[in-house]
């Protein structure tokens, strides 16, 4: 070791003293590093733009504050700006390379798809080309005979008509019967029109071949022209897509001529982007704007596409743009429509009178009447669901016990088993509860028996009066169920009633009777 060396060991270098200045500046960028990946949701590896403009912006405080390096600072940020640009550009390049690396790939199998089909029109064109030879040589045939003006062909073909033979299909009676010989007339014109409509359906004259022909290279022409059309929109919107402006992208699709990227095909795209985050779902963006300009492009968006983009909307807790769409009719209606935002309702039960609500506008739209009704009564609108019921009446017996064994809201059952504006009852009260006891629906059955009783025996007197549906013997069942679970006070008063009924007598074998029937006598 050198003398030097020794002399530098024994008087080591101090590390340079930070002045307070810059060390509150040092722990203010720290701080400042901290709280911006936080906030943007940074992970070490992070997003890149995110994580990149963070720390851009500590390099020029730093460059701002050390002013003595300044200069130097600025052409090392500005050498690494270009060299991320050009890593971004690249990225870029290498994706759109690589759809078009797969066009190349599948231009062989094409190239193998077309030779067959080549093949085949070879083949089918010799077998045309065999029946036309075929049918010029008859032709010839057929002009060789006529010329040499056979009799007997002549004979063959100008047929007489002998007015002593038989009608075919009749007898001689009918034959002399001016009515047989009528319908028999309508039967031949009837059969006379269809063979003539047949022929002009399956045969054309041939001097349409030409303007058929003319016709068939004019739809060739339109459709080259279309599908030049399609892969010149189809690469503009690729390109909006590769460069991440998913918003432009969404409303260059649905305003694409003739509606050629308003389709599955691009809905799917959008959807494999994904989430992104501090952004909106690429997929929302699609369905925002297809459902916007539907109306104004007069194209209804398809079922399918309409129960996604709701499916979508409800995903990202947009039940407000989900309500616009509904309420503006800006979409298909359809039952599983419906049965995706009741769906939602019921897991978010904040917002539950909101979805079946929109839930009974489209069942509504697509004659779910029954399903309509069910939405009613869960928002409490009884008298809405009376009102329904009664303005659409395709109501059967069976649908509106299944409204009520799906509902069985006591008021609900009030108004159907009671007059409702002058009309008779659509439902036994009785029968009802019998019904709810047979089923396992014990819970609901109680609670009618307890609406009952506590009405009190002129109520139980009327609602029997006018009961039309329920026999003597199921009021004695009903009877025997309310001893059974402890309305004794209840039983008494039906059986009271049963017996003060005027013309009662003793039940037939066969159980046919109705309390109302001496009313009739």
């Amino acid at each position: 070791m050198s003398v030097q060396e020794i002399a530098i060991n024994k008087h080591a270098i101090l590390p340079p003293i930070i002045s307070n200045c810059d060390k509150e500046f040092l722990e203010r960028m720290q701080r400042y590093i901290i709280i911006e990946t936080e906030r943007v949701g940074c992970t070490d590896e992070g997003p890149a733009d995110e994580y990149f403009i963070i720390y851009r912006n500590v390099f020029d405080k730093i460059i701002e504050h050390v002013t003595a390096y300044k200069t130097i600072l600025t052409s090392i940020k500005q050498e690494y700006d270009s060299f991320i640009e050009t890593i971004k550009k690249g990225q870029r390049n290498a994706f759109y390379l690589h759809g078009k690396l797969k066009v190349l790939a599948a231009e062989p199998t094409t190239l193998v798809y077309h030779r067959k089909r080549v093949v085949q029109l070879e083949a089918k064109i010799r077998v045309i080309e065999a029946n036309s030879s075929k049918i010029q040589m008859q032709l010839k045939k057929l002009r060789q005979v006529k010329k040499k003006g056979l009799v007997k062909e002549v004979s063959y073909l100008s047929t007489t008509v002998n007015p002593s033979r038989s009608i075919p299909g009749m007898t001689l009676a009918e034959s002399v019967d001016l009515d047989s010989l009528n319908k028999y007339l309508d039967r031949l014109e009837e059969k006379y029109e269809e063979v003539k409509h047949h022929v002009m359906a399956k045969y054309i004259p041939h001097v349409r071949k030409a303007d058929l022909d003319e016709e068939k290279v004019r739809s060739l022409q339109r459709r080259d022209i279309a599908e030049a059309l399609n892969n010149e929109l189809r690469f503009r919107f690729n390109e909006l897509f590769v460069n991440g402006d998913y918003e432009s992208a969404a409303v260059f699709a649905v305003n694409s001529p003739r509606g050629i990227l308003r389709n599955t095909g691009t809905m799917k795209k959008f959807q494999d982007v994904g989430k992104i985050r501090g952004k909106t779902l690429p997929l929302l963006l699609f369905f925002e704007a297809l459902f916007t300009t539907s109306r104004a492009a007069r194209k209804s968006v398809n079922a399918h596409l309409t129960l996604e983009g709701i499916k979508c909307g409800l995903s990202e807790n947009r039940l407000d743009l989900v309500m616009h769409w509904v309420t503006q009719q800006r979409i298909t209606f359809s039952e599983k429509a419906g049965d995706v935002i009741c769906q939602y309702g019921e897991q978010n039960p904040h917002n539950k009178s909101k979805c079946l609500a929109l839930a009974q506008i489209i069942y509504t739209e697509c004659g779910l009447h029954k399903k309509a009704v069910l939405c009613l009564c869960k928002q409490g609108q009884i008298y809405g669901a009376m009102e329904y019921i009664q303005q659409f009446k395709d109501f059967s017996h069976d649908d509106l016990m299944d409204i009520i064994k799906i509902c069985p809201q006591v008021e609900l059952i009030n108004c159907l088993t009671g007059e409702w504006k002058g009309k008779s009852p659509s439902l036994s009260y009785c029968l009802i509860v019998l019904h709810f006891f047979s089923i396992g629906m014990k819970k609901a059955g109680l609670s009618l028996l307890q609406e009952l009783d506590k009405n009190g025996k002129e109520a139980t007197e009327r609602l029997m009066t006018t009961d039309p549906f329920c026999s003597l013997e199921e009021w004695q069942e009903l009877a025997v169920v309310c001893i059974q679970n402890g309305f004794c006070k209840l039983s008494n008063d039906i059986i009271s009633i049963l017996r003060s009924q005027e013309g009662v007598s003793e039940i037939p074998p066969d159980g046919e009777f109705n309390i109302m029937e001496h009313v009739f006598w």
